[in-house]
């Protein structure tokens, strides 16, 4: 066929046109929940996100954002992604037709049959791989993943152009372009670089004639430069500046920088000589290999961006790596620890106890013109004699030890140890046997292969699973099949059956991919196993590295994406499998035609129409609008602590993008305990003023006062002033400290006290004219129940004794009661946020605080924006779905504090509302949902509470009626499940009860027995 290659062309970019417009009309049109808020944020403004960081990301988004003012800056971001998205789609399909080629026995040129074939597979893998699962959530949102498959993809093409030119002069200009984009990638995300050794693969098979000791030598090779690039290039280059900078500012007394740029000079002098010697000796691999490590290091320099933003400190500068020290601590992302991935311990593997800590590396800072340690990191040190080879179960935390048992099966083996006392103990420590146990049945098929399931068999629904049979496991939409694994699927409850991540694709991807994976090895097995190697490197291997402990906080599908890509290679090329295969029987054009018809609307085709309604996010705008809420929750000038990302990304979102509400300082109390981020608080932001942090940087710069002890000195009676304590602690004289914990900064009392200052109370409107004769003297503070507190705790109390009441403090409703300082009974809830008021109420069963009702309707039924969420065409997630339960707690809450003040006529319409938006066909009712139903009654709307609670009761029903038809096998995991739905019954009888509905509390009770009495003999 002579025009084969131009029509290659023109699909391929027909096909980037077709993912484009899908992925352009399904972006969310403003930030998302997780990490975008804060990619966006540090694209749009080029500010320092968190580490390792992502520069290059933040150019590309910059320049998108060129084009839109600051309240379209995140849908052009997220149009970045889309775009790149759609890019990649081109690129493979463009490596699909080129590893098609090789699979067809053509003479000269292709025959119609077989250009048709080859196209097809293009197509059909193409689309596969643009229509799933994992790949089309990361198309449509601001994120570095969309990105990074694209560098991935260009890539792996660009090998396959070499090989197709490895024998002309000028072909290692394609190595060096792979190597150029490897250094860039760094600045996206590391993923990429596994790739490397596939490409090496192609490389070796195109030059020399394949055999076992050469394919175990490029093997090895592969693994040395992917080792080179993450261990040597990437810390290494600063690592060996920083030995200058030590040199030039401590040794020989020069300015700060000094050594820093002494050291890039020659290593640039250096890396020129360099290529100008090879060239001139004609040193043709030498040169190469300099050229390709000079275009990396130039790749990779977009992270003097982070440098260069970080020293003008910006509002944002996570870690404020500003030096060549603080800048190798942000690459080596040191804040989140490390894991045990060759050897190391077992969850409950004891200290060494003579050397239970070790010393690691120094925290420098620059103090008197030199680089001074004010911290040496400390690393655990496991007792080697019950420590493992390939340890997989190595979190301490509770819920991830009783998670590693149930995964496990952990029975043990029993040991003897001496304790750090010197004690004789006996402990259970687990079994190898069991250690790989975990790593198969949560590591590898719960953390990946049920991801991998996801996108080519289908998927249950997008409620994160952890095990059970009903939450986020694949399905295929064959019922004997997913019966036998997950129980039967016929009466399924409706929140389950209606899911819009119910996805089903028969197995039909799968199948296409494996025929393809055959026929590939049956026709072309170098080819194929360079294709597996990336498949296995950008799966398997990462889940080996990610050594990934059970409940994570989310799903991590978005990790394995470049497996998927690979496997979308083989879903191609089982098309031109099938095609050359029914050839025998049919003529070629026909079979061609045929199999690339069929196969795009069985795969390609169901996959787009299965996950269409989960993946489209147009018109959803819970991000912004829940993010704007939360700061618009506050009085001018106020400080709000938050602690999570999705309590902070979106928060800092709106301020930074969108410019809401800039008087206000968002503090994340995860942050506050890094010196870093105590230094940003003290600053001036926009309109914010610093906060009123009285510690000095000497005084809380790590190693200083990271914990401060609490303890009862029997000397002291009563409690102490806490500005007499913080005094006390901000004292460096020895008499202070506790020598017996290295000096370490302590309180000599467990209670504290606040003495109030009424005047000022009521000259800043802390509390409303009716509140005045409720204001307290005094504020105690009870830390019976601790030990110590942190560095961020101690933070927030010297904002509280020192803010004297000028600025409004505030707390998201989404911070965990530990954050407290036990001051819950000073709050009061004016929106999505309490407030700390010097006015003291009593916990009443759930709730805490009060609510400043007045102010609080006027926010949640006029003020705020709700993004959307209760229009049934927008598609609201798990996440989304968590956030609103949040909100309807808060119209709940707002409704019974209006019931007690008799504002009957109110309360029913806060409770109207929130049904209006939270509908329970998108957020399905929980416990909490009965005051919903309570509340209306209370409020005088007996007909509408009974409506509610039927429906509640129905629900429950449904749910429980499925679980109890259910075999034995598969009710016990969802048994935690079950006997949460019979104490909601219950409760819900006590509440029909006391609201004299007789017949209806009958019917309760009689089904809770019925349910009682059958769980019972099913246990």
């Amino acid at each position: 066929m002579k025009n084969y290659k131009f029509i290659n062309t023109v699909t391929g970019w027909l096909v980037f046109i077709v993912a484009a417009i899908v992925y352009l009309m399904t972006i969310e049109p403003t930030t998302s929940f997780w990490d975008c808020g804060e990619f966006i944020t540090t694209s749009y403004k080029l500010e320092v996100g968190h580490p390792p960081g992502a520069p290059f990301f933040m150019i590309l988004g910059r320049f998108f954002t060129l084009f839109a003012d600051s309240s379209n800056a995140a849908m052009m971001i997220n149009a970045l992604s889309a775009l790149a998205s759609a890019f990649t789609i081109l690129f493979l399909y463009w490596t699909i037709t080129h590893l098609a080629q090789k699979l067809v026995d053509a003479e000269n040129e292709f025959s119609m049959g077989q250009a048709i074939g080859i196209i097809g597979s293009g197509v059909v893998g193409a689309l596969a791989y643009a229509f799933s699962d994992t790949f089309w959530f990361s198309a449509a949102e601001g994120e570095v993943y969309a990105s990074s498959s694209l560098i991935t993809a260009i890539v792996f093409w660009a090998i396959l152009k070499w090989e197709n030119v490895a024998d002309q002069p000028q072909a290692n200009r394609w190595i060096i372009l792979i190597a150029y984009l490897m250094g860039i990638s760094i600045g996206v995300h590391l993923l990429n670089l596994l790739a490397i050794p596939a490409i090496v693969f192609v490389y070796y098979f195109k030059k020399y004639k394949a055999t076992r000791n050469g394919i175990i030598a490029s093997l090895a090779i592969s693994l040395v430069i992917l080792g080179v690039i993450m261990y040597g290039i990437i810390p290494g280059v600063i690592t060996i500046a920083t030995w200058f900078e030590l040199m030039f500012v401590n040794g020989f007394g020069l300015p700060f920088n000094t050594g820093t740029i002494i050291y890039a000079i020659l290593f640039i002098g250096l890396i020129v000589y360099g290529i100008h010697y090879t060239t001139k000796k004609n040193l043709v691999l030498w040169n190469t290999v300099l050229v390709a490590f000079t275009v990396i290091v130039i790749g990779y320099s977009s992270f003097a961006m982070i440098v260069i933003r970080s020293s003008a400190n910006t509002p944002m500068d996570q870690n404020s790596p500003d030096d060549v020290f603080s800048m190798l601590g942000y690459l080596n992302r040191e804040q989140y620890g490390d894991r045990p991935l060759v050897t190391g311990q077992y969850y409950n593997t004891p200290l060494n106890p003579q050397n239970p800590y070790v010393d690691t590396k120094p925290y420098y800072i620059q103090k008197d013109g030199k680089y001074v340690i004010s911290d040496i990191r400390q690393k655990p040190q496991y007792d080697s004699r019950f420590t493992t080879f390939f340890p997989r179960m190595y979190s301490s935390q509770a819920q991830h030890i009783q998670d590693y048992k149930s995964w496990a099966g952990i029975e043990g083996k029993t040991v003897q140890i001496t304790n750090r006392q010197g004690e004789s103990e006996t402990i259970k420590l687990p079994t190898f046997g069991e250690n790989l146990r975990f790593f198969v049945r949560y590591q590898v098929v719960h953390m990946y292969l049920r991801y991998f399931m996801w996108n080519f068999a289908g998927r249950q629904n997008d409620i994160q699973g952890h095990g059970d049979i009903v939450n986020g496991n694949w399905l295929s939409g064959i019922d004997f099949i997913d019966s036998i694994r997950l129980g039967d699927q016929t009466n399924l409850p409706a929140k389950y059956a209606n899911n819009k991540a119910r996805n089903t694709y028969f197995f039909l991807p799968l199948l296409l991919g494996l025929i393809g994976v055959f026929f590939h090895y049956q026709r072309n097995k170098k080819d194929m196993w360079v294709v597996s190697l990336l498949f296995l490197l950008t799966g398997l291997a990462i889940v080996v590295y990610l050594n990934q402990y059970p409940h994570q906080p989310r799903e991590r599908d978005y990790a394995y994406a470049g497996s998927f890509y690979a496997f979308a290679i083989w879903i191609g090329l089982g098309v031109i499998a099938l095609s050359e295969t029914l050839k025998k029987w049919m003529p070629e054009t026909v079979s061609a035609i045929a199999v690339s018809a069929i196969s795009l609307v069985l795969v390609p085709g169901v996959m787009a129409s299965e996950n269409w309604d989960d993946h489209d996010r147009s018109g959803r705008y819970t991000a912004r609008d829940f993010g704007a809420n939360y700061l618009n929750s506050c009085e001018e000038n106020g400080i709000i602590f938050t602690n999570g990302d999705n309590d902070t990304f979106p928060l800092w979102y709106n301020q930074e993008v969108e410019g809401v509400r800039t008087d206000l300082r968002v503090c994340n109390l995860s942050y506050l305990q890094t010196d870093w981020y105590i230094d940003q608080m003290r600053r001036k932001a926009y309109e914010s003023e610093p906060l009123p942090i009285t510690f000095t940087e000497d005084q809380y710069v790590q190693g200083n006062r990271d914990v401060v002890y609490l303890m009862n000195d029997p000397r002291i009676k009563g409690a102490v002033e806490l500005k007499k304590a913080l005094d006390f602690v901000k004292d460096d004289n020895p008499k202070t400290k506790l020598s017996q914990a290295d000096n370490a900064s302590y309180i000599p009392s467990k209670r504290l006290f606040l003495k109030v200052d009424k005047e000022a109370v009521i000259k800043n409107g802390v509390v409303p004219k009716s509140e005045y004769d409720m204001i307290e003297d005094t504020i105690f503070f009870n830390f019976e129940n601790k030990n110590y507190i942190t560095k961020d705790e101690l933070m927030v109390l010297d904002m509280i004794a020192n803010s004297e009441w000028k600025r409004p403090i505030y707390y998201a409703i989404t911070v965990g009661r530990d954050k407290y300082l036990g001051l819950q009974d000073y709050f009061r809830l004016d929106g999505l946020a309490y407030r700390f008021t010097p006015v003291k109420s009593k916990q009443d069963g759930i709730y805490f605080g009060r609510v400043n009702t007045d102010k609080m309707y006027e926010h949640m039924m006029k003020d705020f924006k709700w993004g959307n969420m209760n229009d049934p065409d927008v598609y609201i997630d798990e996440n989304n779905q968590r956030m609103m339960m949040n909100i309807r707690n808060n119209f709940n809450r707002l409704a019974e504090s209006l019931i007690e003040e008799n504002k009957t006529d109110s309360a029913i319409n806060v409770l109207n509302r929130s049904m209006e938006l939270i509908p329970s066909e998108v957020v399905p009712y929980n416990y909490f949902s009965l005051k919903l139903a309570e509340n209306y009654m209370a409020a005088g709307a007996l007909e509408k509470g009974q409506e509610v609670m039927r429906d509640i009761f129905s629900s429950y029903k449904e749910e429980m009626d499925y679980y109890l038809s259910l075999d034995y096998k598969y009710l016990v995991s969802v048994d935690e499940e079950v006997q949460r739905l019979m104490y909601f019954m219950r409760e819900m009888g006590v509440t029909a009860s006391k609201y004299k509905l007789d017949d209806f509390s009958k019917e309760i009770s009689d089904s809770f027995n019925s349910y009682y009495q059958s769980y019972s003999t099913l246990n």
